[in-house]
Order: structure tokens, then C-alpha cells, then sequence
């Protein structure tokens, strides 16, 4: 019924992923050589529906120096997800920037942070809890940006049944995945609920003992297993854990701290973020064009769906834009979001100082008191 790489497998590891830092190197790590429209895992999504999407309002950026060559480590497979990477490359974005940017795939066994550390890529995507835990371990990281304003995380009923709140889970059958343990632990504490009244099912990734009526709601990932639900035609109501308390920006863009402060690496960043932000300004405008192009280029080897993917880009375009990015652009990252995140995370027995994880100073640099490139 769902993917079995589905992503929430990856994230829901949260602080222990850091310990991947000990492992670094080895051929689970990807340089940044070949070609970006290959991926290094699989998925098993069915579907082949392939569209055509139109070119969204495009930025057009002045002439830019050369500066070489760089590489974008994702965080997952090449869905959806990374739309506005796609449509960046596809476009020329980058090199219009003047960066050779090749986008590498992510999969459950490859863990960001010890790429950047290693120097395997410039800048990776990730969640920033996970950097979090890895600064806390030692590793020189930053979080530069934030695609996700809103945590993904959420709680999916029937639309027939709805639970709207979490005091409505009382006297349900929630189905937690034993990896999302962490997030509801924090979830519970955040809303102050009686654990001993809500009856937490272990399940697995697949829903389908939701639509059987086992369970009465399902531990999810807004953009992921409601829309897989509605692509086979079974309607889901579901409510965001951020909508009550659960905090943390995602998707974040993160780098060492080094290359902040060398020149080259600095260039190349800025470089990589500007052609990010216009790649994801297209998206949000025509969320079918990356869907279509993950589903016929970059994840062609996926099995995704088109259809699929394009409700899941919309699905995503609601995590992505909230008043600071219309004041400030995407992916800046308030100080009351970086406040509310370390929050959260010290829920989940992760304690650090937003100042340490959170810098907005290379957005600050780019949009220059604009709001969009």
C-alpha cells in the first residue's frame, strides 16, 4: 500500500543517526562525480502515468564567474522531495550561478551529516535534529536554511472517522511505527496527555490497517501515506503534529562550518542556495513540473507515479510557504522557529543553543532585503 523506503524509515532514527559520524567514508558514500539524474536506491511504488508540466515564472540571475564544481547530498531517494532541485538542474539554474552542482541521491544506509563532514559534498539536506545530535558529537555543522517552515509529521485518520485533535486519540487505536517512538513520546509530553488512555498499536510502514479499520488512526508523513491512500481513492483526514506543539523546521540545508569562512566554499554555497531558491520558486508556482520530472528523469528508475507525486508536491508546497517566507524568502528561518525547534528537540533529549545549529547569514547575503530571487 506504501513505499518501503518510505522516508519516515530514515527520519524517525533522529539523534541516532549522529552516530554514523564514526563511519565516514567507504562506498556507502557517494563523491560527487557521475550523472545527477541517477539514483542510488529503489523504491517500489507502482504507476508509470507520465505528464508533461509547464514552465512556471522564472528569476534571471546576471552573468556569474566560474567556480567550479560542487555536489548536493539529499537526504532520501529522488522523489518529490527535492522538486525544486530537479527543475534547477533541468532549467540551467546552477550553472546560470556559475556552479557544476551535481545532486546525489540519499537512501536508508547514507546519513548526511557524515558526508559533509567528510567533505563528500558542500551542502546536504537533512533534518536538523539529526545535525543537532551530530554537534553535539563533535561535528563542525550548520543548518543555512530550512525548506520545511512546518514539521511533516502528522496524525491520519479515516475522513470518515476523522480524529482532529489529539485529545480525540483518546480511546483510539493509533498505529506507531516502533522508528516514531521518539517523536511521539515528545508529542505526548507536548499536550500534556494521559498516555494510558490512548491505545498505541505497533505497526509497521504499510497503512493498510487503517483502511481495514485495525487501527483507528496512523502515525504519518503529511506529503507521504495520505496521498498514497488518495491515489487509490480512500480519503484520509489528517492533522500536522506542529499544529499542536511538535516544532521543528526540516529539510534543512546544512554545511560545515569551515566553508562558511573559506572564500571559494562560501561562493559555491551561495551559489547552490540562490539556484535552490529559484528552482523551488518555480515549484511552488507549478507543483506538477517537478513532480513530472521526478517521475520521468531523476526517479525514473523509482517507479513513481506522476499523478502521485504531483498530490504529494502539493501536499509539500503547504510545508514550505508561511509568513516568514513571504516576508524573507525561502528557507529563512525565524528566530522564534529556531527557538521552537530546540524546544521540541530537548523533548527528544537533545539540548543545544539555536545560535549554534541556525545561521541565516548566507540568505541574508542572497536575498539582500528581498524576498524572492
Amino acid at each position: 500500500m506504501t513505499d518501503k523506503l518510505d522516508r519516515r524509515t530514515f527520519l524517525a532514527r533522529g539523534a541516532t543517526s549522529a552516530a554514523g559520524l564514526a563511519v565516514l567514508g567507504g562506498g556507502g558514500l557517494l563523491a560527487a562525480c557521475g550523472s545527477s539524474s541517477k539514483s542510488s536506491s529503489t523504491a517500489t511504488t507502482a504507476g508509470t502515468t507520465a505528464t508533461t508540466a509547464g514552465s512556471a515564472t522564472t528569476a534571471t540571475s546576471g552573468p556569474a564567474k566560474n567556480l567550479g564544481s560542487a555536489s548536493l547530498q539529499l537526504s532520501w531517494i529522488k522523489n518529490v522531495e527535492f522538486a525544486g532541485s530537479y527543475i534547477a538542474d533541468t532549467k540551467g539554474y546552477y550553472k546560470q550561478e556559475g556552479i557544476d552542482c551535481t545532486i546525489v541521491a540519499g537512501g536508508p544506509t547514507i546519513s548526511t551529516e557524515p558526508v559533509i563532514v567528510a567533505g563528500k559534498s558542500i551542502i546536504g539536506i537533512t533534518s536538523p535534529d539529526f545535525t543537532a545530535a551530530a554537534i553535539n558529537k563533535g561535528a563542525n555543522l550548520i543548518v543555512v536554511g530550512c525548506q520545511y517552515q512546518r514539521n511533516p509529521f502528522a496524525i491520519m485518520s479515516l475522513a470518515s472517522k476523522p480524529i482532529k485533535t489529539p485529545q480525540d486519540m483518546y480511546g483510539k487505536k493509533i498505529g506507531v511505527q516502533a522508528t516514531n517512538e521518539t517523536i511521539w513520546n515528545a508529542f505526548i509530553k507536548l499536550n500534556s496527555l494521559d498516555a494510558s488512555k490512548i491505545n498505541k498499536v505497533p505497526v509497521q510502514f504499510d497503512p493498510s490497517p487503517l483502511v481495514s479499520g485495525t487501527v483507528d488512526a496512523w502515525f504519518s508523513f503529511f506529503t507521504n501515506e495520505p496521498n498514497l491512500l488518495k491515489s487509490k481513492g480512500v480519503d484520509t483526514f489528517v492533522f500536522l503534529l506542529d499544529d499542536f506543539g511538535y516544532h521543528i523546521l526540516d529539510e534543512a540545508y546544512i554545511v560545515s562550518t569551515d566553508s562558511l569562512t573559506n572564500p571559494d566554499s562560501r561562493a559555491k554555497l551561495k551559489a547552490i542556495l540562490r539556484a535552490e531558491i529559484r528552482g523551488w520558486q518555480d515549484q511552488l508556482a507549478n507543483p506538477g513540473e517537478g513532480a513530472s520530472l521526478a517521475a520521468t528523469k531523476y526517479g525514473k528508475d523509482l517507479g513513481l507515479d506522476t499523478a502521485e507525486q504531483t498530490l504529494e508536491a502539493t501536499a509539500q508546497n503547504q510545508l514550505i510557504q508561511s509568513d516568514t517566507t513571504k516576508s524573507k524568502g525561502l528557507f529563512y528561518m525565524s528566530d522564534t522557529d529556531q527557538q521552537r525547534s530546540v524546544q521540541t528537540m530537548a523533548l527528544a533529549g537533545i539540548t543545544i543553543d539555536a545560535k549554534k545549529l541556525f545561521t541565516n547569514e548566507l540568505l541574508d547575503e542572497i536575498y539582500q532585503g528581498k524576498s524572492s530571487l
